[in-house]
């Protein structure tokens, strides 16, 4: 999918002027002349500048607002695209009933049968690449994942 210049400039300025009004409130250091403001003032500003720029080239040039890709004409991408936002937004309804490690397995044997792995491997490798993400956030980067229904195995 691609998207007119303008567009993702206008994206782009909206972002800005959300920075610009966010660290305007940002409270002043007593004795600084620079506060904890600045720098995000000064990039947001820079930002806003490349946006203008943006939006300058996108509306003088002959670019459609947006123009679909050649993969969403193909119906074994598009299928894949809608798999996989159908798997995330699954994860979103379902991981605080479920909990992370039966939503990944879950998640992962799906898409590893629609990614044409072998039968046999989907079970074991879904359910080990789950668990090693889960040890990762879980135990080194002590990110609370949900355990919805295996809440009484927590370790």
């Amino acid at each position: 999918m691609k998207f007119n210049d303008a567009v993702s400039g206008a994206l782009l300025l909206a972002l800005a002027i959300a920075i610009l009004f966010n660290v305007s409130v940002f409270p002043s250091i007593p004795g600084q002349n620079v506060g904890p403001s600045l720098f995000p003032s000064v990039l947001a500003s820079l930002l806003a500048v490349c946006a203008l720029l943006l939006i300058r080239e996108g509306l003088s040039s002959a670019q459609p607002w947006c123009e679909l890709g050649e993969w969403m004409r193909s119906a074994h991408h598009l299928r894949n695209f809608l798999l996989t936002l159908g798997c995330l937004v699954f994860y979103i309804v379902a991981s605080d009933v479920l909990g992370f490690i039966v939503c990944g397995t879950l998640i992962l044997g799906v898409l590893f049968l629609a990614f044409s792995v072998r039968v046999q491997l989907v079970l074991p490798l879904a359910l080990l690449v789950t668990l090693v993400i889960h040890a990762a956030f879980y135990k080194g980067l002590r990110v609370p994942l949900p355990w919805g229904i295996l809440q009484p195995l927590q370790w």
